[in-house]
């Protein structure tokens, strides 16, 4: 886990000042991060974040804790003092400097299914949902015990409960070793330090930082950091071609952050309430022009962008657009299927072993005007595609449903090439099926997509066959309605001026 972090001193561009480990604030100092302030990054709710700290439980067995597990000393092998104890006093040491900082409980464990603090940590931003948490409701209600609870145990009143929840974070992770040996690679690659052998036991970088803890080196600023690795040897020797990714994230993952290994980040995370955006005309107002000023900018690698983008169907269509096949750049992307790959359109021959298209068509109103369009890949789609027709009131003359020939599954997609050329070829049936009825050359399609982001990002690729098209995105979490909303439209949909 240090390394993760730490790994992003010897990026010249990162926002990290320090690291440490082992030191800081009691109960919070097994990790803790200090970022520049004047490149700070945003917290859950848009300030400028300048400390992170963590407390770092790993358990052998799976396992689930409680919210009263979090007033108990013995939760964190202590004796006297409980974790939310730890983090008030962490919480009032950085609020009486002015500081803001994120207080987070790293763990392989999860909340316990039935706890009423399950029900409150949001699942991208990693945050207790304060809003909620603190709705008003009466202390005999579920959130009303919790608050009384740690009130009571911290004595505190609920007004600074309510700011003390405001800044803890729950970083809940099912990583494997091997998939964080495969983060640790991938942090040393993007930022200098010799990688992980593959397959080996062990690495150098499992006990060297108890040496430095046994000789009182437990924080580093950048100079520092570089110093000490060039001593133990850990710096890799400059790449000829180094290949560098930028990211776009929407939602964060537990540890897996793309902080850690992009060179740049377009940190998208605050407009988003979970994966439900906040204003649904940030999509085209801010959103879309922040990502096109943001691609547009990167540098090429001999023609070649590497991108990791982890956000809303949407936002990867909208980058394919940006990144169209007219912009002469080759873009590789990082997928997980499940386990991190990087896919490009170049990455393997296509074959008649390749899945292709099986298309469904569904009459839906003979007077109704354009097609909603359901891609199945991962998941099918189409049930939840008519629903959302039959409560929306949207007057659609029918319905087209794509699941590729191998089936419907999270494998049925194997490399870049074929998810851009399964892109290139729905591409070309809205455009045969246009051809071919004059009439209806000029209608919207209606795209409501279960896919890779990779495929997602190739067929935004290819809008100016598509055009006019509205996207759409699923209520995943049931914030509003567990259907689809409307999200981007290309060219955008004009609006009926107000009534006079």
């Amino acid at each position: 886990m240090f390394w993760l972090h730490a790994a992003r001193l010897l990026d010249p561009e990162s926002n990290v000042l320090r690291v440490g480990f082992e030191s800081g604030l009691k109960g919070f100092d097994d990790i803790w991060i200090e970022y520049d302030p004047d490149r700070a990054p945003p917290d859950h709710v848009g300030q400028a974040l300048r400390f992170e700290r963590m407390q770092c439980k790993w358990h052998a067995v799976p396992g689930s804790f409680t919210h009263v597990d979090l007033t108990s000393p013995e939760y964190i092998n202590a004796t006297t003092t409980s974790l939310l104890k730890r983090a008030l006093d962490a919480h009032r040491h950085d609020a009486a400097n002015d500081q803001v900082s994120k207080l987070v409980l790293v763990t392989n464990h999860s909340v316990a299914a039935e706890d009423i603090l399950n029900r409150h940590i949001r699942q991208r931003s990693l945050n207790l949902d304060v809003n909620q948490l603190f709705d008003g409701t009466t202390p005999r209600s579920a959130r009303g015990k919790l608050r009384k609870l740690w009130a009571e145990h911290l004595g505190i009143d609920e007004d600074e409960l309510k700011q003390l929840c405001g800044r803890l974070g729950f970083h809940l992770t099912r990583d494997s070793l091997d998939g964080l040996r495969e983060l640790l690679d991938q942090a040393c690659r993007a930022n200098g330090l010799i990688r992980p052998v593959p397959n080996a036991s062990t690495t150098p970088y499992d006990a060297n930082i108890f040496e430095w803890v046994g000789h009182q080196r437990t924080e580093y600023t950048r100079e520092s950091f570089k110093d000490q690795c060039a001593q133990e040897g850990l710096l890799a020797s400059k790449p000829v071609n180094p290949v560098y990714t930028f990211g776009v994230k929407a939602f964060e993952h537990a540890l897996d952050r793309l902080d850690n290994r992009c060179v740049e980040v377009l940190d998208l995370v605050p407009e988003f309430d979970e994966r439900s955006i906040r204003n649904t005309d940030a999509w085209r107002g801010s959103l879309l022009p922040r990502l096109r000023e943001f691609l547009l900018r990167l540098p090429t690698r001999e023609g070649r962008i590497r991108l990791a983008i982890e956000a809303h169907a949407t936002l990867a269509f909208a980058a394919g657009v940006v990144l169209d096949t007219k912009s002469g750049r080759l873009v590789e992307l990082e997928q997980r299927s499940p386990v991190m790959k990087i896919w490009a359109a170049d990455d393997e021959t296509i074959s008649s072993m390749h899945s292709t298209w099986v298309f469904e068509e569904h009459e839906l109103d003979p007077e109704g005007q354009g097609t909603a369009c359901a891609v199945s890949v991962t998941r099918d789609t189409e049930g939840a595609v008519r629903h959302y027709l039959g409560q929306s009131g949207l007057k659609l003359r029918r319905l087209l449903v794509a699941r590729p020939s191998a089936g419907v599954s999270a494998q049925s997609v194997a490399s870049g090439a074929h998810a851009n050329s399964l892109a290139e070829q729905l591409a070309a049936r809205v455009r045969a099926d246009r051809d071919a009825r004059p009439s209806s050359r000029l209608e919207r399609y209606h795209l409501f997509i279960a896919a890779p982001n990779t495929f997602t990002f190739y067929l935004g690729r290819q809008v100016a066959m598509l055009k006019p098209l509205t996207l759409y995105e699923f209520d995943f979490g049931f914030q509003v309605d567990n259907s689809y909303q409307p999200s981007l439209a290309y060219p955008e949909v004009a609006t009926a001026p107000p009534a006079v």
